[in-house]
């Protein structure tokens, strides 16, 4: 079943599909399969869009299909999310070696089970925002498969953070660990939507709906920094300092309007 077709310049309509879903013109490239203008005799390349791993290979092309790496970023954050839990399995068995009845184990891992808590929202939280956007992104190349790396490494040094945050006694540096962390992960999103904006051939989001993403990354990025000052300048307020992030939504709301 053939799924990649190609058009005179100057011909929008796609071919009908043998398959559901259909074809859909996506870039211009010239005979040898380079990006192309069509004011310089570039043809539309239409291919299907239902999947894109099925996707012939177009000679010079440098990206790979998007499935692989959604996948992979799946599993880690699964793996992740798990983690945050181990610290606090340990401390059943030592409980029950122990003879601590459930309150005095509930009480004696109060900071642990916040941490957990607080950490695996958090997590799932970045998951939602990476899932929506890599839903409208159908080829990866090397740059943004590397920024997507980099945004693992944020999210898999996490239950590390959370580890230290539940079971050491409360200090700035470990504020700058954990929330500084969480920042990082929301700075490597931002350029990894920077880097979505910038290639538009990677993928069919609207560009309304990129910058809006934008915005978004902006402001929980200065609102995790803003908390991280608050949490070590004023350490009565501690980690408090993160019920800011609820500000997240609203301001973004605001700011979106004003554009």
């Amino acid at each position: 079943m053939p799924v990649l077709e190609r058009t005179h310049a100057g011909s929008p309509k796609p071919y009908p599909s043998l398959a559901s879903g259909g074809y859909r013109c996506r870039i211009w490239v010239d005979d040898f399969g380079r990006r192309q203008s069509p004011w310089l005799g570039g043809r539309y390349l239409c291919a299907m869009t239902e999947r894109a791993e099925n996707l012939a290979p177009v000679p010079g092309d440098q990206t790979l299909p998007a499935e692989r790496l959604k996948a992979f970023a799946d599993a880690v954050v699964a793996i992740a999310m798990t983690l945050l839990i181990l610290p606090l399995m340990e401390s059943v068995g030592d409980a029950a070696a122990d003879g601590l009845a459930t309150i005095e184990w509930l009480n004696e891992n109060a900071g642990q089970l916040f941490s957990f808590a607080l950490s695996f929202l958090l997590i799932a939280n970045f998951w939602l925002t990476h899932h929506r956007l890599f839903a409208g992104i159908h080829r990866v190349t090397a740059g943004l498969l590397w920024l997507t790396i980099a945004w693992m490494f944020t999210i898999v040094w996490l239950p590390i953070a959370t580890a230290l945050l539940g079971q050491l006694e409360e200090d700035a540096g470990q504020k700058v660990l954990y929330i500084g962390t969480l920042a990082m992960t929301s700075l490597v999103m931002l350029l990894i939507r920077l880097y979505v904006l910038r290639h538009p051939a990677l993928h069919d989001i609207p560009r309304p709906r990129l910058r809006s993403g934008l915005v978004a990354d902006v402001v929980m990025l200065a609102l995790f920094l803003l908390a991280l000052a608050v949490a070590v300048l004023f350490p009565a307020v501690g980690y408090w300092a993160m019920f800011l992030l609820l500000l997240v939504a609203p301001l973004h709301r605001l700011l979106v309007r004003q554009e």
